[in-house]
Formats: C-alpha cells, structure tokens, sequence
C-alpha cells in the first residue's frame, strides 16, 4: 500500500490538472450568465463615452468579459484610496477592449492591481552621458510587471477613458504588456492567433519601430507617442492605445500595421 500512494499522489494531480481548465472555463461561463449590474452599467456609460457606439454584440461581450474579470482579479488600493465599484468597473471595461472576439484566458499571469489616486514616484537606475549610474525618481501612470501585478493611477485610468479618441490610455498601454508578457518577457512580439505568423509581424512591426525612432530623434510629429521609439515592448503597447482610440487616422497613415492590429485583436474600431 505503501508503495502505491505515490502512485494514487500522481494521478490525482494529474486528474486535477486535467479537470482545472474544465472547472474554470465552467465557472466562468456561470459568471458570464449572470445579470449584469444597473450600477455597473451607468458606471460604463458615464466613463466610457465610446462605449454607446460599439455593435451590440461587442458591447454584450465587454459587459461578460467585465464580469469575470472583476471576480477573477484582486484590486488593492494605495496611499489610501478606496476601492469602489466605479474604480473595478472602469478599469475593466478598458482592459477588456484588448480581449473582444477572440478566445481569452483573462490575462493569466495577472492577480493584482495596485490603484494609486494619481501619479506614483519609483526610483529607476540612469546613466549619465560619461557613464556614471545614478538614481532618480520619476513618476508614472502606470506600470506593467511580469510576475502578476499591474500599477495604475485612477486620475490617469479615468483621464483616458473619458478621452477616448486623444491616443493615449494608461490601461490599454498596460494591459497591452500583459498580453505581451504571456509568453516571457515583453518584446513587441505576443502569442498571435490563427492565420497570423511571426515573419510578417516582425517585418512589419521592425520597420514601423525604425521610422518612430527617426521621427523621435529629429522631432518629426507622429501620431505614436515617442515613448513607444524606446524599445519594441513600448512600441506595441504605444499602437495599441492609437488603434483603439485614433483608428481612423492610424489605417490612413500606417495601413500595414493597422492591418496586422486587427488580425491580432479581432475587431476594427474604425466602425465604432
């Protein structure tokens, strides 16, 4: 008898590794068919302005994928805030536009949002011109970690959401990360879906990269932030945030990388 525990040990742990995603995708499918909050949705139609102009089906897409969203992830406050259902709510209806239409496991390495009321100060390591390292604190809007947490200030996270068409979203560009991170650490290049292949999204995207980072150094307006020129990681969460609010003027002047956006997010906000 002895000898066999290890082995019953074995397949239980086999069996629940099996039955695990069974369960989940059970439970979510519970949790999807649940009514959707009144509060919640004025809550949505009250941040979210663009919302209203969305298909039917997408906005009934959103407000399940909000739901699991919320059950599934852990929001703490900072420097005091409190954590309110406009604060959940708000925040995943903008991280959920990155999920539409296509097969989703809910950001899988995320458990926590840390909210702080505005901009917080970290410390990041420099180099002076002749080498030296030193060490100021900057602030920011938002941070994206590989190890499942997400940083966002709520003044920024509501800023963008309110603003739905001046290319910049703090939750979009994060949330973006996270999707990138899925398979390592961030690089430009995340897990793409059927009938997209990594050669052409590397030409693509490597090209577009290139131009940013010209335009960055001698001052050519561009309609992507230069952040996005600093490394491939930037780039791809930079465009997301352009696709999903300046999507007219992103298909005019960068066609092929539109292109490849709406390959690997399913949707095309041009008709919204």
């Amino acid at each position: 008898m002895i000898i066999l525990l290890p082995l019953f040990i074995g397949l239980a742990i086999i069996g629940y590794l099996m039955a695990k995603p069974h369960w989940r995708e059970n439970r979510r499918d519970k949790v999807r068919s649940l009514p959707f909050k009144k509060q919640w949705r004025k809550i949505i139609q009250q941040r979210m302005p663009y919302f209203r102009q969305m298909p039917a089906d997408l906005q009934l897409q959103l407000k399940q994928h909000i739901q699991v969203f919320i059950s599934e992830k852990n929001f703490v406050g900072c420097n005091g805030i409190e954590i309110t259902d406009e604060i959940k709510v708000t925040i995943a209806a903008q991280a959920c536009l990155l999920l539409l239409n296509r097969k989703t496991d809910y950001y899988p390495k995320l458990r926590t949002i840390l909210i702080y009321p505005s901009a917080f100060l970290k410390e990041q390591n420099q180099h002076s011109a002749d080498g030296v390292q030193y060490t100021r604190k900057v602030a920011l809007s938002g941070e994206s970690w590989g190890f499942g947490k997400i940083v966002l200030s709520w003044q920024d996270s509501v800023h963008g959401a309110e603003l739905p068409n001046d290319g910049h979203n703090v939750v979009i560009h994060e949330f973006a990360h996270q999707l990138d991170q899925e398979n390592g650490k961030a690089n430009g290049a995340p897990i793409l879906g059927k009938g997209q292949n990594y050669q052409c999204w590397s030409q693509v995207f490597s090209q577009q990269f290139e131009i940013l980072r010209k335009q960055a150094a001698i001052g050519t307006p561009s309609i992507f932030d230069y952040y996005g020129a600093t490394e491939p990681a930037e780039f791809f969460a930079v465009v997301s945030e352009v696709f999903f609010e300046k999507s007219k003027i992103f298909h005019q002047q960068h066609p092929a990388l539109y292109r490849q956006l709406t390959d690997y997010y399913k949707v095309d906000p041009i008709h919204w």
